[in-house]
């Protein structure tokens, strides 16, 4: 359950929750990612309520379309190795992000720093693990030599970005409008239209989820204040169906049909429609409405939003991920056995990131603050003295 009002976690367990919440999302799902609910009740017996193995069973390494992905047996999937990877860049620039650092730092470390790639079961650089949306960063930056900032135009709009933008939230806790205003430079490196704009979103919910006395529906007050043209009317529509629910299993159908006019990938997920992932000011990527649509089903906890995010099926793993960072960062418990299953199959320590991320998180709010103090005694040297009647 969320704590209440007067058991505010510190920043610290905000951050350990949303980045530990978001790798295990990331891990339930990823098994389940690209069926049906009602595909995944037939092939598990019924609702995914933890960690599965493949799809294929022992057939994974050769069974289409997974091959040769590991996915499943608490291996996290590369929504996990993005988040920490943009982690990394904030301890190497231990200030606020935008394209130049996604350029300078994120780019070089994708392609030239080897770690274990749980799904490919051995240690290569992560480039080799991302999809093309993804790789797309490598190419367009790298050896397009494109200005960052504009690089991510051109790419297929999906959730490619706002996967991995939790860290930005967290770095902007309790500031929402600064999270979404950081995550939509960042992103514009990597996505353009509604996928940037998800990006921003998302950062803004995590910021939103960190502030005293957060609730699911704040975290949703904070997010339509922010968003615009199809993303906000998706994240309405689904909100507002999913308050009406209390149960993630009522809620499947429900979510699916409010948030389907605003997806462009249509009812087959393996089979996306000939407008699928489109730039267009009038459509919404499906898995941030969708996350928190659950977020509210589940009034803020952690178990009932990653479990409901898994078992609604298409991408559900970055669905998890997203429900998973923002619980976790309202202070929901991630359940240690989770967690720890999660850590040792994936050969991660979840713990070192959010640790890393909290000491930059204070640096960072420290040097906003003397910048601030610095703004106003000059903004007030402009104003003079004024004399009063």
């Amino acid at each position: 359950m969320t704590p209440t009002s007067d058991e505010t976690p510190p920043l610290d367990e905000r951050i350990t929750g949303a980045l530990v919440g978001a790798a295990v999302g990331d891990a339930l799902g990823g098994p389940v990612e690209g069926y049906s609910p009602a595909q995944i009740v037939e092939r598990h017996g019924g609702r995914v309520h933890g960690i599965v193995g493949p799809w294929h069973g022992d057939a994974w390494r050769t069974a289409r379309p997974l091959a040769p992905y590991h996915k499943g047996d608490g291996h996290v999937t590369d929504d996990t190795l993005m988040t920490h990877a943009l982690v990394r860049v904030y301890a190497a620039v231990r200030d606020h992000l935008d394209a130049y650092a996604v350029a300078d730092h994120l780019v070089p470390d994708l392609m030239t720093n080897p770690r274990w790639i749980p799904e490919l079961e051995a240690e290569t650089v992560p480039l080799r693990r991302l999809f093309l949306a993804e790789k797309w960063l490598v190419s367009r930056v790298h050896y397009g030599h494109v200005d960052p900032r504009e690089a991510g135009s051109g790419n297929i709009v999906n959730c490619g970005a706002a996967m991995y933008m939790a860290p930005v939230g967290l770095v902007n806790a309790a500031n929402p409008a600064g999270a979404y205003a950081e995550a939509l430079d960042v992103a514009g490196a990597h996505q353009s239209s509604y996928g940037r704009e998800a990006a921003g979103v998302f950062a803004a919910a995590v910021a939103a989820a960190c502030a005293p006395g957060a609730t699911a529906d704040s975290v949703v007050g904070a997010c339509l204040s922010l968003a615009k043209d199809g993303t906000r009317a998706a994240i309405e529509a689904v909100c507002d169906t999913a308050s009406r629910h209390a149960d993630f299993e009522s809620a499947l159908r429900p979510l699916r049909e409010a948030v389907a006019p605003y997806d462009t990938v249509g009812p087959d997920y393996r089979t996306p429609s000939l407008g699928a992932r489109r730039p267009s000011r009038l459509h919404a990527i499906e898995e941030l409405p969708v996350a928190l649509g659950m977020v509210v089903v589940a009034r803020g906890d952690y178990r009932h939003a990653v479990l409901g995010s898994v078992n609604y099926g298409r991408d559900c793993d970055s669905i998890a991920t997203m429900a998973g960072a923002i619980t976790g960062a309202l202070g929901s418990e991630v359940p240690s056995y989770w967690a720890k299953e999660v850590a040792e199959a994936s050969r991660l320590d979840l713990h070192a990131p959010a640790r890393a991320l909290t000491e930059v998180a204070r640096e960072i709010f420290a040097r906003d603050v003397h910048r601030r103090r610095a703004h106003e005694a000059a903004f007030a040297g402009m104003e003079g003295p004024r004399c009063s009647d």
